[in-house]
C-alpha cells in the first residue's frame, strides 16, 4: 500500500485538526475556496468510540469525497481501543491515522493524555504500536509538540522517529507555553536535521504562526520541513492556501456569500443535532475588513438558529446591494 504521505507535492500545506473546527463542514468550505494538500478530522477519541456514548463521538468521522486526501486524527488512553479504532478507520477509506500527542487542554493533560504523552513514553509506544498493528500498513502519523514544560526536541523527537510513523507534525512550541509565545521554528530545522541524522523517511511537517502560503513556503525553505500545517491562520483567510488570492481584493459581498453557504451546509448537514452556537465563532472569517463589518457580527450573534441568521443576512446583502 502505498502512504498517501508520498503523494504530496514538497513543500505541501496540511489543515490543522482543530476541536469544533475542522468538522466536515468546514473542510468542505475551504475545498470550494482553496483546498489544501491534505485534510485531518476532528479530534476523535478512541475511549469513547466504544462507550455508550459513541454516537456523540462518531461524527466526527463524517468525510465526504471533496475533503480527500484526509487523515483521521486519534486521542484517548487505551492502546487496545487505538487498535479497535485503527480497524474502523481502515474500512471507512480514511488515507491515514494521526495520533494527538500535543493538544495542550489543562482538563485533557491533567489525564495524563495528548500532549502529556511527552512525559510518559512507555504509554505513548503502547499507542503508537496498537495503532500501527490496526492500521496494518494505513500511515500512521503524530501531532505533538516540542516538549512540556520546557523544550525537548531532541530526546522526543529521536524516540517518535524509533517508530514507523509516516510523518510526524511539529507544533513549535512548548505545552506551558500554549501559544503565547512566538513559535520556535529553529526547532523545526533541529527536528528535520535529526530526522536526516538518524536516516529515517518520516515526513517533518512545520506547525505554529504562519500567517500565509508564502510565509508557509518561506519558513519550509528555512527549517527544510516536508510540509506546512497551517491551524488559526485560516480564521483570517478562508483562501489562505491559494498563493494567487489576496485577501484584501476580496469583496465583502464574497465573503458573505461564502459565509451563507456555510450556515445552509452547518443545517443540512447536523439539523438539530449540533448547536448552532458552534458557527459564531467562523463569523469574523467572512464578516471583517469592510465597513459596517463590526456591527454586523454583533448583530448576528443575537440569532440562535439558522433560520433567523439567514434571514437576516440576507436582508442585509439586499440593503447594500
Amino acid at each position: 500500500m502505498q502512504s498517501i504521505w508520498n503523494t504530496l507535492p514538497r513543500p505541501f500545506f496540511a489543515l490543522a485538526p482543530m476541536e469544533d473546527v475542522t468538522d466536515t463542514v468546514f473542510r468542505q468550505i475551504i475545498s470550494s475556496c482553496a483546498p489544501p494538500d491534505i485534510f485531518f478530522t476532528e479530534f476523535t477519541n478512541v475511549d469513547g468510540m466504544f462507550s455508550d456514548g459513541a454516537k456523540e463521538v462518531i461524527h466526527r468521522l463524517i468525510f465526504s469525497k471533496k475533503e480527500r486526501p484526509i487523515i483521521a486524527q486519534l486521542w484517548g488512553g487505551t492502546p487496545q481501543n487505538y487498535y479497535e479504532a485503527a480497524l474502523v478507520i481502515r474500512k471507512m477509506g480514511f488515507d491515514g491515522i494521526d495520533l494527538n500527542m500535543g493538544c495542550p487542554e489543562k482538563k485533557v493533560v491533567k489525564t495524563g493524555l495528548c500532549a502529556a504523552l511527552i512525559k510518559n513514553h512507555a504509554l505513548a509506544e503502547n499507542i503508537i504500536r496498537a495503532t500501527l498493528k490496526g492500521a496494518d500498513g494505513l500511515p500512521v502519523s503524530v501531532k505533538t509538540r516540542i516538549g512540556y514544560n520546557t523544550i525537548e526536541t531532541e530526546p522526543w523527537i529521536r524516540f517518535l522517529l524509533s517508530f514507523p510513523l509516516a510523518a510526524i507534525t511539529v507544533h513549535a512550541r512548548t505545552v506551558r507555553e500554549m501559544s503565547s509565545v512566538p513559535a520556535h521554528w529553529d526547532e523545526i530545522k533541529r527536528a528535520v536535521d535529526i530526522r536526516n541524522e538518524m536516516k529515517k523517511n518520516t515526513l517533518i511537517v512545520g506547525n505554529g504562526d504562519i500567517a500565509s502560503y508564502s510565509d508557509g513556503l518561506s519558513k519550509s525553505k528555512i527549517c527544510g520541513a516536508d510540509g506546512i500545517m497551517i491551524g488559526r491562520g485560516i480564521f483570517k483567510n478562508p483562501w489562505i492556501f491559494d498563493p494567487h488570492i489576496q485577501l484584501s481584493s476580496l469583496s465583502a459581498r464574497k465573503k458573505l456569500n461564502l459565509l451563507e453557504k456555510h450556515i445552509l451546509l452547518f443545517a443540512k448537514t447536523w439539523h438539530n443535532t449540533k448547536n448552532f452556537q458552534i458557527m459564531k465563532k467562523f463569523y469574523k472569517m467572512y464578516i471583517s475588513d469592510f465597513p459596517g463589518a463590526s456591527w454586523l457580527r454583533t448583530k448576528l450573534m443575537e440569532f440562535d438558529n439558522p433560520e433567523d441568521t439567514l434571514s437576516y443576512l440576507r436582508t442585509y446583502k439586499e440593503m447594500t446591494n
